[in-house]
Order: C-alpha cells, then sequence, then structure tokens
C-alpha cells in the first residue's frame, strides 16, 4: 500500500506557527514517527505553498499511489480547482486537518474538496494524519 501525503500553504510552519493550534512538532518530525508506526504502508509526502503544485502532485498520485491524505490547508475553502482535480483522480482522497475547523472561523466551515473526498478528519491534532492513513489499511478480523 502506498500513500501520499499532501500539505497546502503555511504546514511547512507546523512546530511555530500558532502552536495552540497546530501544536509544537514539526511536520517532518511527526511524519517519521508515523513511518515507524505504519511500517506496513509506504508513505511518501509533499508540501506546496502553491495552489497549480497542489494540483500537479494530485494528477501525478494517481499514477503512482493507491490514496492521498489531503490537508489543502487554507486552499480547502477557496480552491474549486483542487476539488477539481481531486474529483478527476481515480484514487481515494481523504481531507484532514489538524485542528477542528468547524469550531473555527465561519470561512473555515466549508470545504470545496470534501464532496469529492472518501472521507474527512477533522480536529484530533496531528494524529489526523494517522488516522486518515489507516482508513486505507484493511485491519485483518479479529475472531471475538
Amino acid at each position: 500500500m502506498k500513500i501520499l501525503i499532501i500539505n497546502g500553504p503555511n504546514l511547512n510552519l507546523l512546530g511555530e506557527r500558532e502552536p495552540e493550534v497546530y501544536g509544537k512538532q514539526t511536520f517532518n518530525d511527526y511524519f517519521t514517527s508515523l513511518q515507524f508506526k505504519l511500517r506496513e504502508v509506504e508513505l511518501s509526502h509533499f508540501q506546496s505553498n502553491h495552489e497549480g503544485e497542489i494540483i500537479d502532485k494530485l494528477h501525478e498520485s494517481r499514477l503512482h499511489f493507491d490514496g492521498v491524505v489531503l490537508n489543502a490547508a487554507a486552499y480547502t475553502h477557496t480552491s474549486v480547482a483542487i476539488a477539481d482535480a481531486v474529483k478527476a483522480i481515480n484514487i481515494p482522497v481523504v481531507e484532514v486537518h489538524i485542528s477542528n475547523t468547524s469550531a473555527r472561523e465561519n470561512f473555515r466551515k466549508h470545504s470545496y474538496i470534501a464532496p469529492y473526498a472518501s472521507g474527512v478528519i477533522t480536529g484530533f491534532g496531528m494524529k489526523s494524519y494517522e488516522l486518515a492513513v489507516l482508513s486505507f489499511v484493511e485491519l485483518p478480523e479479529t475472531n471475538d
């Protein structure tokens, strides 16, 4: 299983940007721990502050990955173009947000991406990424 995590604008500043909202851990540190924890999944990540680069990466992902975890950040609430890219590709995309966007400013309550995503995970801090990756992994059945 190959999963790509795509982070949008300003998420390169995780660990220093608004730590009361986003925490104090950098994404690179978190990603390393996630790779260790979910060794059965081949994880890659990409971050860009540019809408077109995110769209290009979504298009490319359909050729190389089984799914995408997408934190489009502010583009979630503004980008019809990214939403169209999610709709256009033939692999599942899970929308992720570190904070609970429903409990923040009104403009953050609308997502252009959500109607085309396989699911949406918000408000669990960095663990939102792990939950999204786990949604792609078929867990073994138990005989309780």
